[in-house]
């Protein structure tokens, strides 16, 4: 064969290198809602799974096709849509084995009743992260069950050096040692009970297969949920996008219980409507609540000339001296 004859003959991959090539480009939503100031998300396959779907060239963006895959699974429409992270790790492969390539989207809506979709429906997401609802104080199950797992876990290694950066990353995710807690750092605990071997979804993986408290999710679907929810709680301390989960009209009681539920931390009331009223976001509307206990309350909505670009002051939640 002549040498450029030789330069034009591709070589055939094999079927095991075409899998090893291949990638799939999978679109996730975690799709958040507020419901009787409780959070929730919605999910599929019994509520193992998030709305998820393949990519398609027929869909004009990634967007487009994650509106296409959750109205079409759910029944549900998607209102306000971000991009929250794309998941590429090697070891990500569906059942052929090829990689799988996850772009996920945030979306903030609200929970419309039953989906009419057989294994779709509404989940409170403290059901996957038990240890992260803390409005009330610390959860009981840190202190009696993960903690001491950790630390045994911490101590399992004879290198001294791993034992004490073991120790310190326990100490600050979870708030441990005079360690304040970080309600943002919700994908760094979940990760860390997940080195730790102390979530369902790491024996899967090889882990020892002992658990924490929490309902595991298919794939890493749970760890993308963590993202989400980390995303969210970092996000309503500066942009006012809390109210794209409020209805139109609502009290300021019930938007306090919306920001704590997402935040998963009790609220100083007064800071609270201070800071509310300084960047008058919100406008009374002249009707009062009817159908409540006690003194009826002031209605206010959103005021949408207010850019939902808009910063808030600060960087922190008006917490609680008492949390």
């Amino acid at each position: 064969m002549p040498q450029a004859a030789r330069f034009l003959t591709f070589h055939k991959p094999t079927l095991t290198e075409s899998v090893e090539r291949s990638v799939h480009a999978e679109l996730v939503a975690v799709l958040v809602a507020v419901t009787n100031g409780e959070p929730r998300v919605l999910t599929t396959d019994d509520a193992r799974a998030l709305p998820a779907g393949p990519f398609k060239l027929s869909h004009r963006s990634l967007q487009a096709g994650l509106r296409a895959w959750v109205e079409e699974q759910t029944h549900h429409p998607l209102g306000y849509v971000e991009q929250l992270y794309t998941f590429a790790d090697g070891d990500r492969s569906d059942e052929s084995g090829a990689r799988v390539m996850s772009v996920s989207y945030l979306g903030l809506t609200r929970e419309a009743g039953e989906t009419g979709v057989a294994q779709v429906g509404w989940q409170d997401w403290y059901r996957y992260f038990p240890w992260e609802d803390q409005r009330t104080g610390t959860p009981a199950l840190v202190e009696e069950i993960i903690v001491p797992r950790l630390a045994a876990w911490c101590e399992d290694s004879s290198d001294a050096a791993v034992r004490m950066r073991r120790r310190q990353r326990a100490a600050i995710t979870f708030g441990l040692d005079g360690s304040p807690w970080n309600e943002d750092m919700v994908l760094q605990r979940y990760e860390l009970l997940f080195e730790a071997g102390l979530v369902p979804e790491a024996a899967r993986r090889g882990g020892k297969g002992a658990v924490v408290p929490g309902e595991p999710m298919r794939h890493d679907h749970r760890r993308i949920l963590a993202t989400g929810i980390a995303r969210l709680r970092a996000k309503i301390k500066y942009r006012p996008v809390v109210f794209e989960l409020m209805p139109a009209q609502f009290t300021l009681l019930q938007l306090q219980l919306a920001v704590e539920a997402l935040a998963g931390r009790g609220l100083h009331k007064q800071n609270f409507r201070r800071l509310i009223e300084q960047q008058a976001l919100v406008e009374e509307t002249g009707e009062m609540a009817t159908g409540t206990a006690g003194r009826p309350a002031k209605l206010f909505r959103f005021r949408r000339d207010v850019l939902l670009e808009r910063a808030i002051a600060g960087s922190k939640l008006p917490l609680s001296r008492a949390m």
